[in-house]
């Protein structure tokens, strides 16, 4: 949903699903392989559905195994981190740096030169493909 201006929150949860809603503004987590974009393969953009900011390209998906679509690097200022310690355990929260929404977490166990897995929630990204990909 690409905004010129941020949603405000009564906006926001309007325009959500309650799922949605729950991940994006609670820190909530979908449940593992549930998310519609964990198996996309087309190329593109992984964008906010909140503020319609571009996070992920395409070319830094891979299959992690781990259930929730994985990258191993996020757009240059997409982002942003807070440290996560809730549940006993030590991680670091993924938020979109236009309009903090919480989308997933990002680990140092990843596969390629980064060493990062950005494991984040299908309900939070919409997939703007390239354009010379889409059907017209």
């Amino acid at each position: 949903m690409k905004k010129d201006s941020i949603p405000n929150e009564e906006e926001i949860k309007k325009m959500l699903t309650p799922e949605q809603y729950k991940v994006l503004r609670e820190k909530g987590t979908e449940a593992p392989f549930s998310g519609k974009l964990l198996h996309e393969k087309r190329e593109g953009s992984y964008n906010c559905v909140v503020c319609g900011n571009p996070l992920f390209s395409s070319d830094t998906k891979f299959d992690s195994g781990t259930g929730w679509p994985s990258f191993d690097d996020a757009l240059p200022g997409a982002v942003k981190y807070e440290k996560d310690a809730e549940y006993g355990m030590d991680r670091t929260e993924v938020l979109c740096a236009k309009c903090g929404s919480h989308l997933g977490h990002v680990f140092n166990d990843g596969p390629t030169s980064t060493g990062k897995r950005y494991c984040m929630n299908s309900v939070c990204l919409e997939l703007e493909e390239k354009k010379d990909q889409a059907k017209t």
